[in-house]
């Protein structure tokens, strides 16, 4: 099949790789020039897979027009900031679209998916999430993800091209409650960053995250996802890696902050963006307006956003009035 990937950061370099080994006619199309430019000459893309040999079947293009021509699956892997203006490209495209991307679009309250439709009308639209850190997907070491779509047959075949060896495949027909699980979790990570910056242990990091995912249900329920699937590799999987491996972004935008260091300069220093800082931001306003009670959503808000120290944020969680567990 000829496979045309949008956005060649970590994530979207690992998945064209993935469909190139398996002999797919792959284009990996990227916003930056020196990006396309460094995978021709090299065959790598060492600013985000350093060490990473890609396929010679991958073909690199800085052209979007051009690298979705005569595509039948375009996989989005841009960041949430830019998602819709990338996904223009795709007015008149008629074949499978698949968003890999995890975030809320703040003005909108939209999930990418939702996007994807008023971009790509004529697309079938699919999503696909779960616990992924890019590098190990491009080692090869085993993956299990989720693909989700209301489109059984969208979504099934999705799941053929990217099921492999070392990458297993889920399908799921709540593709809201798929999104919702993989953008909240970012956020829920930086929180999960700061108890380790600020040296906490093993017993708040468990309480904190055990906590969190059921305030990730309960504001995904309201969004209209359903409950189970936040159980799922895109809820509670996804919860877990991203919450506790040293290779997540977010997790470590958490750490650093707790360690002192101020959020400007984090976010200015970081070269892979970490998605849980402007979906902070959308996922406090998405519970303002649908009224729903988010403790550690709210003070990674603060943190990030309104200069609270990480220390007392923390702190004003456990000294929240004790309730009966929900």
């Amino acid at each position: 099949m000829k496979i045309t990937v949008l956005g060649a950061g970590a994530w979207g370099t690992a998945l064209a790789r993935n469909l190139a080994t398996q002999k797919h006619e792959v284009t990996l199309w990227d916003f930056f020039p020196e990006t396309v430019q460094l995978i021709r000459q090299t065959g790598r893309n060492e600013r985000y897979l350093p060490g990473i040999e890609l396929p010679p079947n991958l073909q690199a293009e800085a052209d979007a027009t051009k690298a979705i021509a005569g595509a039948e699956l375009v996989v989005v892997a841009s960041v949430s900031k830019g998602f819709r203006n990338v996904t223009k490209v795709l007015g008149a495209f008629e074949g499978i679209a698949v968003s890999v991307t995890k975030g809320i679009e703040c003005e909108s309250d939209m999930v990418m998916s939702d996007i994807l439709r008023e971009n790509a009308p004529r697309a079938r639209i699919v999503a696909m999430s779960g616990p992924t850190l890019a590098m190990e997907v491009a080692k090869g070491i085993p993956t299990a993800i989720v693909v989700a779509s209301p489109d059984v047959g969208a979504a099934q075949t999705v799941q053929t091209l990217f099921h492999g060896p070392a990458f297993r495949v889920y399908t799921s027909p709540d593709i809201l409650g798929v999104e919702l699980g993989g953008a909240l979790k970012n956020v829920i990570a930086i929180s999960a960053g700061v108890s380790d910056g600020l040296g906490f242990g093993d017993n708040s990091k468990a309480a904190l995250v055990t906590r969190s995912l059921a305030e990730m249900r309960r504001l995904g329920v309201a969004r209209g996802a359903q409950a189970e699937t936040f159980m799922g590799l895109s809820g509670l999987g996804d919860l877990m890696v991203t919450c506790f491996s040293k290779l997540s972004r977010n997790r470590g935008l958490g750490e650093r902050l707790g360690r002192g260091e101020k959020v400007a300069a984090i976010v200015s220093s970081t070269v892979a963006v970490a998605e849980g800082y402007p979906t902070a931001r959308s996922a406090y306003e998405l519970a303002r307006k649908l009224k729903i009670v988010t403790p550690v959503i709210d003070e990674v808000y603060a943190a990030l956003y309104e200069g609270k120290d990480p220390r007392q944020a923390l702190k004003d969680l456990t000294a929240r009035v004790s309730k009966t567990e929900d």
